[in-house]
């Protein structure tokens, strides 16, 4: 059995539910097929500290069980960002055609330049918080004291409300 892991899948360029369902393919296909796994519904939000014309964005939750190590999979969700034709850019919150970020690595703290895990701002984000909650309401991540769904029912966002686009997907 490995190690349960959060992983947040966003994208607001190109055909944004094909994005996400060949994001979650290929980080379905890193672990045994039989293994546990947990997907949140779809929503869309609009864009968070981003340029003022960046397109809406689809988000989602999901949950894997990983037997590696957490840089190993920081390479493997590095490459599937690539993969599925995400560039390369230094501008912080351009659009993207898939963002794939690693939420948490079971009871791993790491606050490195390169990886942050529990991620740092995963409390702050409506978009992020709400498809986990859907999925993880219970969950309390490593060093803190709350529940995930305690940190979305206290979030002091300015947010807009998510819009449902797919429960099944």
């Amino acid at each position: 059995m490995g190690t349960r892991v959060g992983i947040a899948l966003g994208t607001n360029l190109g055909n944004r539910l094909s994005n996400l369902r060949k994001a979650r393919d290929l980080l379905r296909g890193l672990v045994d097929p039989e293994s546990h796994y947990l997907q949140a519904p779809i929503y869309q939000s609009e864009p968070v500290a981003c340029a003022s014309d960046s397109p809406d964005f689809y988000n989602t939750v999901i949950e894997i069980d990983y037997i590696g190590e957490p840089y190993e999979l920081l390479g493997k969700t590095q490459g599937v960002e690539f993969h599925l034709g995400r560039e390369a850019t230094y501008e912080r919150n351009a659009p993207r055609v898939i963002d794939v970020d690693i939420l948490y690595f079971g009871n791993v703290v790491l606050n490195e330049d390169i990886l942050s895990i529990p991620h740092p701002r995963l409390t702050e984000r409506l978009f992020v918080l709400h498809p986990l909650s859907d999925i993880r309401p219970n969950l309390i991540l490593p060093g803190d004291e709350v529940t995930v769904a305690e940190h979305l029912e206290h979030l002091d966002s300015d947010e807009l409300e998510l819009s449902l686009v797919q429960s099944l997907w």
